[in-house]
Protein backbone atom coordinates (compact mmCIF):
# COMPACT_ATOMS: atom_id res chain seq x y z
CA UNK A 1 0.00 0.00 0.00
CA UNK A 2 1.41 3.40 -0.52
CA UNK A 3 0.45 6.63 0.76
CA UNK A 4 1.17 10.45 0.71
CA UNK A 5 1.87 10.73 4.35
CA UNK A 6 1.91 8.22 7.31
CA UNK A 7 1.33 9.55 10.71
CA UNK A 8 2.16 7.84 13.67
CA UNK A 9 -0.33 8.68 16.40
CA UNK A 10 -4.01 9.64 16.52
CA UNK A 11 -3.85 12.38 19.31
CA UNK A 12 -4.21 16.13 19.73
CA UNK A 13 -1.28 16.63 17.07
CA UNK A 14 -1.65 13.80 15.28
CA UNK A 15 -5.16 14.25 14.41
CA UNK A 16 -4.88 17.94 14.05
CA UNK A 17 -2.53 16.99 11.46
CA UNK A 18 -4.28 14.63 9.68
CA UNK A 19 -7.02 16.95 9.20
CA UNK A 20 -5.01 19.80 7.57
CA UNK A 21 -2.37 17.21 5.44
CA UNK A 22 -3.86 17.12 2.44
CA UNK A 23 -5.43 13.62 0.42
CA UNK A 24 -3.47 10.10 0.57
CA UNK A 25 -3.14 10.44 4.63
CA UNK A 26 -2.99 7.54 7.03
CA UNK A 27 -3.37 7.91 10.58
CA UNK A 28 -2.39 4.58 12.67
CA UNK A 29 -2.68 4.07 16.45
CA UNK A 30 -2.27 1.26 18.87
CA UNK A 31 -5.07 2.54 21.10
CA UNK A 32 -8.60 1.20 20.60
CA UNK A 33 -9.88 4.82 20.52
CA UNK A 34 -8.71 8.11 19.42
CA UNK A 35 -7.93 11.62 21.28
CA UNK A 36 -7.74 9.64 24.49
CA UNK A 37 -5.74 12.56 26.18
CA UNK A 38 -8.62 14.92 25.01
CA UNK A 39 -11.16 12.74 26.69
CA UNK A 40 -9.64 12.51 29.87
CA UNK A 41 -8.41 16.13 30.07
CA UNK A 42 -9.47 18.69 32.49
CA UNK A 43 -12.25 16.71 34.01
CA UNK A 44 -13.53 15.19 30.73
CA UNK A 45 -14.30 18.76 29.60
CA UNK A 46 -10.94 19.45 28.46
CA UNK A 47 -8.98 22.54 28.79
CA UNK A 48 -8.14 22.94 24.88
CA UNK A 49 -6.76 26.33 24.87
CA UNK A 50 -5.63 29.22 26.77
CA UNK A 51 -6.54 32.89 26.12
CA UNK A 52 -3.30 34.62 27.24
CA UNK A 53 -1.17 31.51 25.15
CA UNK A 54 1.99 33.54 23.95
CA UNK A 55 5.83 32.25 23.67
CA UNK A 56 6.58 33.30 26.79
CA UNK A 57 4.56 30.30 28.61
CA UNK A 58 6.71 27.39 26.61
CA UNK A 59 10.01 26.33 27.78
CA UNK A 60 12.77 23.88 26.06
CA UNK A 61 16.57 23.85 25.72
CA UNK A 62 15.91 26.44 22.64
CA UNK A 63 12.98 28.75 24.37
CA UNK A 64 12.84 30.57 20.61
CA UNK A 65 11.56 27.12 18.86
CA UNK A 66 7.92 27.40 19.60
CA UNK A 67 7.67 31.14 18.55
CA UNK A 68 6.79 30.63 14.66
CA UNK A 69 3.95 27.98 14.73
CA UNK A 70 2.53 29.20 18.06
CA UNK A 71 2.24 32.47 15.74
CA UNK A 72 0.82 31.36 12.48
CA UNK A 73 -1.51 29.21 14.44
CA UNK A 74 -2.74 31.22 17.36
CA UNK A 75 -5.37 30.07 20.63
CA UNK A 76 -7.89 32.23 18.59
CA UNK A 77 -7.53 30.51 15.57
CA UNK A 78 -8.39 26.85 17.75
CA UNK A 79 -11.10 29.15 19.68
CA UNK A 80 -12.96 29.83 16.17
CA UNK A 81 -12.73 26.47 14.71
CA UNK A 82 -14.50 24.87 17.95
CA UNK A 83 -16.93 27.98 17.74
CA UNK A 84 -17.84 27.16 13.99
CA UNK A 85 -18.51 23.24 14.60
CA UNK A 86 -20.91 24.63 17.15
CA UNK A 87 -18.90 23.26 20.47
CA UNK A 88 -19.60 25.63 23.46
CA UNK A 89 -17.08 26.57 25.77
CA UNK A 90 -16.19 28.77 28.94
CA UNK A 91 -13.50 30.12 30.75
CA UNK A 92 -12.48 29.30 33.71
CA UNK A 93 -9.55 31.23 35.47
CA UNK A 94 -5.96 32.37 34.50
CA UNK A 95 -7.59 32.52 30.93
CA UNK A 96 -7.87 28.36 30.90
CA UNK A 97 -11.02 27.83 28.41
CA UNK A 98 -12.87 24.10 28.83
CA UNK A 99 -15.44 23.10 26.52
CA UNK A 100 -18.72 23.32 28.07
CA UNK A 101 -20.13 19.40 26.85
CA UNK A 102 -17.65 16.30 27.14
CA UNK A 103 -14.73 16.32 25.40
CA UNK A 104 -15.53 13.89 23.67
CA UNK A 105 -17.39 16.83 21.64
CA UNK A 106 -13.82 17.62 20.40
CA UNK A 107 -12.57 14.27 19.30
CA UNK A 108 -16.00 13.54 17.01
CA UNK A 109 -14.66 17.41 15.73
CA UNK A 110 -11.23 16.18 15.06
CA UNK A 111 -12.65 12.84 13.61
CA UNK A 112 -15.38 14.40 11.18
CA UNK A 113 -12.27 16.86 9.79
CA UNK A 114 -10.40 14.11 9.24
CA UNK A 115 -13.25 11.73 7.29
CA UNK A 116 -13.35 15.60 5.14
CA UNK A 117 -10.13 15.76 4.37
CA UNK A 118 -9.77 12.31 3.26
CA UNK A 119 -7.26 10.87 5.92
CA UNK A 120 -8.13 7.65 6.95
CA UNK A 121 -7.64 6.13 10.40
CA UNK A 122 -6.31 3.17 11.80
CA UNK A 123 -6.59 1.91 15.07
CA UNK A 124 -5.00 -1.07 17.43
CA UNK A 125 -2.22 -0.78 14.96
CA UNK A 126 1.11 -0.86 15.76
CA UNK A 127 4.86 0.06 13.97
CA UNK A 128 6.68 -3.03 13.53
CA UNK A 129 9.26 -2.44 11.67
CA UNK A 130 10.50 1.12 10.11
CA UNK A 131 13.13 2.45 7.15
CA UNK A 132 14.14 4.76 4.43
CA UNK A 133 15.54 4.04 1.19
CA UNK A 134 16.56 7.28 0.45
CA UNK A 135 13.48 8.41 -0.96
CA UNK A 136 10.16 6.96 0.53
CA UNK A 137 9.26 5.47 4.38
CA UNK A 138 8.53 1.59 4.14
CA UNK A 139 6.43 0.48 7.14
CA UNK A 140 5.20 -2.78 8.26
CA UNK A 141 2.30 -2.33 10.23
CA UNK A 142 0.21 -4.76 12.75
CA UNK A 143 -3.58 -4.67 13.25
CA UNK A 144 -4.99 -7.46 14.94
CA UNK A 145 -2.60 -9.89 13.67
CA UNK A 146 -2.61 -8.79 10.38
CA UNK A 147 0.92 -7.34 9.06
CA UNK A 148 0.98 -5.13 5.83
CA UNK A 149 3.70 -2.90 4.68
CA UNK A 150 3.15 0.57 3.77
CA UNK A 151 5.05 2.82 1.60
CA UNK A 152 4.99 6.57 2.51
CA UNK A 153 6.75 9.89 0.94
CA UNK A 154 6.48 11.63 4.17
CA UNK A 155 6.18 10.64 7.70
CA UNK A 156 4.73 12.20 10.92
CA UNK A 157 6.03 11.51 14.37
CA UNK A 158 2.36 12.40 16.96
CA UNK A 159 3.34 9.72 19.30
CA UNK A 160 3.76 11.99 22.08
CA UNK A 161 5.75 11.86 25.39
CA UNK A 162 5.95 9.02 28.02
CA UNK A 163 3.55 11.14 30.52
CA UNK A 164 0.23 8.52 31.76
CA UNK A 165 1.50 5.16 30.31
CA UNK A 166 -1.75 3.85 31.43
CA UNK A 167 -3.19 5.45 28.40
CA UNK A 168 -0.70 3.80 25.96
CA UNK A 169 2.42 6.65 26.26
CA UNK A 170 5.43 5.16 25.06
CA UNK A 171 8.79 6.27 23.89
CA UNK A 172 8.95 5.39 20.46
CA UNK A 173 9.30 8.42 18.85
CA UNK A 174 12.12 8.90 20.59
CA UNK A 175 13.49 5.63 18.96
CA UNK A 176 12.54 6.75 15.56
CA UNK A 177 14.27 9.97 16.26
CA UNK A 178 17.61 8.20 17.23
CA UNK A 179 16.79 5.58 14.05
CA UNK A 180 17.30 8.73 12.05
CA UNK A 181 20.19 10.40 14.02
CA UNK A 182 18.44 13.07 15.95
CA UNK A 183 19.24 14.10 19.80
CA UNK A 184 16.93 13.57 22.37
CA UNK A 185 17.08 15.71 25.64
CA UNK A 186 16.86 13.23 28.40
CA UNK A 187 13.04 13.12 28.76
CA UNK A 188 11.34 13.65 32.47
CA UNK A 189 7.93 13.93 33.74
CA UNK A 190 6.22 17.50 33.48
CA UNK A 191 3.21 18.87 35.40
CA UNK A 192 3.71 16.52 38.09
CA UNK A 193 3.51 16.16 41.83
CA UNK A 194 6.18 16.53 44.22
CA UNK A 195 7.04 13.21 46.76
CA UNK A 196 8.80 13.42 50.02
CA UNK A 197 10.55 11.17 51.99
CA UNK A 198 8.40 9.04 54.69
CA UNK A 199 5.27 10.61 54.06
CA UNK A 200 6.09 13.67 55.44
CA UNK A 201 2.84 15.51 54.69
CA UNK A 202 0.25 12.39 55.15
CA UNK A 203 -1.06 14.14 58.29
CA UNK A 204 -2.40 17.07 56.15
CA UNK A 205 -3.07 15.43 53.30
CA UNK A 206 -6.38 16.85 51.67
CA UNK A 207 -5.55 20.37 52.94
CA UNK A 208 -5.39 23.05 49.91
CA UNK A 209 -4.62 27.03 50.31
CA UNK A 210 -3.54 29.87 47.86
CA UNK A 211 0.23 29.74 47.85
CA UNK A 212 3.43 31.26 45.60
CA UNK A 213 5.41 28.33 44.49
CA UNK A 214 9.08 29.06 43.06
CA UNK A 215 11.73 26.52 41.98
CA UNK A 216 14.20 27.21 39.29
CA UNK A 217 13.89 30.91 38.52
CA UNK A 218 9.65 30.82 38.19
CA UNK A 219 7.13 31.36 40.60
CA UNK A 220 3.34 30.81 40.54
CA UNK A 221 0.66 32.08 42.49
CA UNK A 222 -1.65 29.19 42.42
CA UNK A 223 -3.03 26.83 44.81
CA UNK A 224 -1.07 23.71 46.81
CA UNK A 225 -2.56 20.50 47.88
CA UNK A 226 -1.16 18.02 50.74
CA UNK A 227 -1.02 14.32 49.29
CA UNK A 228 0.04 11.40 51.42
CA UNK A 229 3.13 11.25 49.36
CA UNK A 230 4.26 15.16 48.82
CA UNK A 231 2.75 18.48 47.57
CA UNK A 232 0.61 18.85 44.41
CA UNK A 233 -2.23 21.35 43.18
CA UNK A 234 -1.40 23.80 40.66
CA UNK A 235 1.01 25.80 41.77
CA UNK A 236 3.10 22.29 42.54
CA UNK A 237 2.46 20.89 39.12
CA UNK A 238 3.92 24.25 37.65
CA UNK A 239 7.44 24.69 38.77
CA UNK A 240 7.39 20.60 39.03
CA UNK A 241 8.86 21.09 35.09
CA UNK A 242 11.60 23.65 36.02
CA UNK A 243 12.63 21.48 39.71
CA UNK A 244 15.85 20.00 39.02
CA UNK A 245 16.80 16.51 41.78
CA UNK A 246 17.94 17.12 44.40
CA UNK A 247 17.13 21.13 44.38
CA UNK A 248 14.53 23.24 47.12
CA UNK A 249 11.59 24.65 46.20
CA UNK A 250 10.05 27.49 47.89
CA UNK A 251 6.82 27.89 49.37
CA UNK A 252 5.24 31.49 50.29
CA UNK A 253 2.35 30.04 52.58
CA UNK A 254 0.70 33.43 52.59
CA UNK A 255 1.25 35.51 49.77
CA UNK A 256 0.83 39.28 49.59
CA UNK A 257 -0.11 39.36 53.43
CA UNK A 258 1.83 40.88 55.46
CA UNK A 259 1.75 37.97 58.29
CA UNK A 260 4.51 39.72 60.60
CA UNK A 261 2.30 42.98 61.00
CA UNK A 262 -1.12 40.49 61.28
CA UNK A 263 0.04 38.62 63.96
CA UNK A 264 2.18 42.13 66.23
CA UNK A 265 -1.93 43.69 65.65
CA UNK A 266 -3.40 40.23 67.29
CA UNK A 267 -0.43 39.81 69.92
CA UNK A 268 -2.00 43.08 71.25
CA UNK A 269 -5.99 42.25 71.01
CA UNK A 270 -5.97 38.53 71.52
CA UNK A 271 -2.37 37.36 72.59
CA UNK A 272 -3.89 34.81 75.22
CA UNK A 273 -4.00 32.54 71.86
CA UNK A 274 -2.28 29.92 71.65
CA UNK A 275 0.46 29.74 68.69
CA UNK A 276 -1.66 26.99 66.67
CA UNK A 277 -4.46 29.00 67.19
CA UNK A 278 -3.34 32.53 66.20
CA UNK A 279 -1.74 30.89 62.84
CA UNK A 280 -4.99 29.06 62.20
CA UNK A 281 -6.44 32.81 61.68
CA UNK A 282 -4.22 33.21 58.46
CA UNK A 283 -3.36 29.72 57.75
CA UNK A 284 -5.83 26.47 57.42
CA UNK A 285 -6.36 25.19 60.59
CA UNK A 286 -4.36 21.42 60.38
CA UNK A 287 -1.69 23.27 59.22
CA UNK A 288 -1.32 25.99 61.10
CA UNK A 289 -1.24 23.02 64.11
CA UNK A 290 1.32 21.02 61.98
CA UNK A 291 3.40 24.24 61.64
CA UNK A 292 3.33 25.44 65.32
CA UNK A 293 4.17 21.83 66.30
CA UNK A 294 6.78 20.80 64.08
CA UNK A 295 8.96 24.30 65.02
CA UNK A 296 7.83 23.91 68.71
CA UNK A 297 6.07 26.98 68.49
CA UNK A 298 5.19 27.00 72.87
CA UNK A 299 3.37 29.47 74.88
CA UNK A 300 0.77 32.10 73.58
CA UNK A 301 0.89 34.79 71.07
CA UNK A 302 1.53 37.20 73.81
CA UNK A 303 4.41 35.88 74.61
CA UNK A 304 6.45 35.93 71.43
CA UNK A 305 8.82 38.86 71.05
CA UNK A 306 9.59 40.62 67.74
CA UNK A 307 12.91 38.97 67.59
CA UNK A 308 11.13 35.53 67.90
CA UNK A 309 7.98 36.37 65.72
CA UNK A 310 10.10 37.57 62.93
CA UNK A 311 12.08 34.48 61.31
CA UNK A 312 8.77 32.47 62.13
CA UNK A 313 7.10 35.14 59.25
CA UNK A 314 9.85 34.93 57.31
CA UNK A 315 10.06 30.88 57.51
CA UNK A 316 6.23 31.18 56.64
CA UNK A 317 6.91 33.32 53.67
CA UNK A 318 9.73 31.26 52.05
CA UNK A 319 9.70 27.75 53.29
CA UNK A 320 12.33 26.03 51.92
CA UNK A 321 11.49 22.60 51.35
CA UNK A 322 13.47 19.42 49.07
CA UNK A 323 11.61 16.99 47.46
CA UNK A 324 12.58 13.41 47.44
CA UNK A 325 11.54 12.83 43.60
CA UNK A 326 8.16 13.50 41.20
CA UNK A 327 5.09 11.10 41.02
CA UNK A 328 6.43 10.22 37.92
CA UNK A 329 5.43 8.91 34.43
CA UNK A 330 1.93 7.65 36.25
CA UNK A 331 0.44 10.87 37.04
CA UNK A 332 2.89 13.81 35.27
CA UNK A 333 0.65 15.56 32.67
CA UNK A 334 3.31 15.87 30.26
CA UNK A 335 6.77 14.96 29.01
CA UNK A 336 9.86 18.05 29.46
CA UNK A 337 12.12 16.84 27.50
CA UNK A 338 11.92 15.11 24.17
CA UNK A 339 13.09 15.31 20.34
CA UNK A 340 15.74 17.68 20.34
CA UNK A 341 15.10 20.82 18.46
CA UNK A 342 17.92 21.92 17.26
CA UNK A 343 17.50 19.41 14.21
CA UNK A 344 13.44 20.45 13.81
CA UNK A 345 12.85 23.25 11.18
CA UNK A 346 10.61 25.68 13.88
CA UNK A 347 8.11 26.94 10.16
CA UNK A 348 7.77 23.19 9.39
CA UNK A 349 8.24 20.99 12.18
CA UNK A 350 10.69 18.82 9.50
CA UNK A 351 13.93 16.96 9.95
CA UNK A 352 16.83 19.20 8.81
CA UNK A 353 18.63 16.38 7.78
CA UNK A 354 15.86 13.81 6.42
CA UNK A 355 13.65 15.52 3.58
CA UNK A 356 9.80 14.15 4.58
CA UNK A 357 10.55 13.70 8.30
CA UNK A 358 8.26 15.58 10.76
CA UNK A 359 8.11 15.82 14.55
CA UNK A 360 4.95 17.44 16.12
CA UNK A 361 3.31 17.67 19.44
CA UNK A 362 4.69 16.78 22.43
CA UNK A 363 7.38 14.60 21.76
CA UNK A 364 9.93 17.31 20.91
CA UNK A 365 11.57 19.58 23.09
CA UNK A 366 8.41 21.91 24.11
CA UNK A 367 6.91 22.31 27.05
CA UNK A 368 3.79 24.31 28.23
CA UNK A 369 2.32 25.47 31.91
CA UNK A 370 -0.90 24.04 32.60
CA UNK A 371 -3.78 25.43 31.82
CA UNK A 372 -4.62 24.55 28.38
CA UNK A 373 -0.79 25.71 26.67
CA UNK A 374 0.51 22.33 25.93
CA UNK A 375 -3.09 21.20 23.94
CA UNK A 376 -2.19 24.77 22.17
CA UNK A 377 1.32 23.81 20.81
CA UNK A 378 -0.49 20.17 19.53
CA UNK A 379 -2.44 22.41 17.59
CA UNK A 380 0.20 24.97 16.42
CA UNK A 381 2.77 22.08 15.50
CA UNK A 382 0.32 20.08 13.65
CA UNK A 383 -0.93 23.11 11.55
CA UNK A 384 2.65 24.17 10.72
CA UNK A 385 3.44 20.37 9.70
CA UNK A 386 -0.28 20.26 7.53
CA UNK A 387 0.97 23.50 5.71
CA UNK A 388 4.09 22.07 5.05
CA UNK A 389 2.98 19.31 3.84
CA UNK A 390 0.37 20.58 1.68
CA UNK A 391 2.83 22.72 -0.05
CA UNK A 392 5.53 20.17 -1.14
Amino acid sequence: MQVETLILGAGAAGMMCAAHAGPGTLVIDHARAPGEKIRISGGGRCNFTNLDCSPAQFHGTNPHFAKSALARYTQWDFISLVSEHGLAWHEKTLGQLFLDDKATGLVDLLRGLMARAGAELRLETALVDLTHDGTRFHATLETRGHRETVEARRLVVATGGKSIPKMGATGLAYEIARQFGHALVPPRPALVPLTFPENRFAPLAGVSLPVRAAAGGHGFDEAMLFTHRGLSGPAILQISSFWSEGQPIAIDLAPGTDLLARLRAERQTAGRKKMGTALATHLPARLAQYLAESMTLKGNLADQPDSRLQPLCRTFHDWNLTPSGTEGWRTAEVTAGGVSTNGISAQTMMSKTLPGLYFIGECLDVTGWLGGYNFQWAWSSAMAAARALTDS
